[in-house]
């Protein structure tokens, strides 16, 4: 078995550290993961053809990286394995990357949305003259009730609020979701 330098380094190694085998490869597989590769790689192995395969790995250092391995196992005229070819792709910093990334923006989300149900809690506080756990309860019951999301329900009202020309809408709104405080 060969390992390019890149290899040798994904594994926690350099060039001479280590002489790769099968066994080191299957070695250094997460547990949890193992199973599966040891599937694959036995049909591979057995019948040939093309593989690619997102798994994990633990490196000499004890740390764990997502790979992306893709390869070829060729079977001789006889029909045993002659040659087997493949390459890894080391993905955990553009995976950790966009995972950083997706929870930044879910975040900036969450406080978005969270600012807008807090001025809606505070529009209804003002109307009703209640204070602002109640003010959240009526959020959240009329939202269950109708099957709004509740952000939807906060910017539908603050909405209108926003709206002089919406008056009479935003008396109307404010007065259903009362209703629903009634009928709880």
């Amino acid at each position: 078995m060969t390992w390019s330098d890149e290899l040798y380094s994904i594994h926690g190694y350099r060039r001479g550290d280590v002489v790769p085998t099968m066994e080191l490869t299957m070695a250094h597989k997460h547990p949890d993961d193992l199973p599966r590769i040891q599937e694959v790689s036995n049909e591979l192995f057995a019948h040939g053809g093309h593989v690619a395969m997102y798994h994990r790995l633990i490196d000499a250092t004890s740390r764990e990286r997502k790979v992306l391995t893709a390869g070829e196992a060729v079977l001789d005229g006889t029909g045993k394995l002659s040659t087997i070819s493949g390459a890894m792709l080391d993905l955990t910093s553009t995976i950790q990357r966009e995972t950083e990334l997706a929870a930044r923006e879910a975040v900036r989300g969450a406080m978005a949305t969270r600012s807008t149900i807090a001025k809606a809690e505070g529009i209804l506080m003002g109307r009703l003259g209640i204070g602002s756990d109640e003010a959240f309860k009526l959020l959240t019951t009329y939202s269950n009730t109708s099957n709004i999301k509740l952000a939807g329900v906060a910017s539908g009202l603050v909405a209108l609020a926003d709206s002089p020309a919406e008056a009479t809408a935003l008396g109307h709104f404010i007065q259903q979701l009362s209703q629903t405080r009634q009928r709880r």
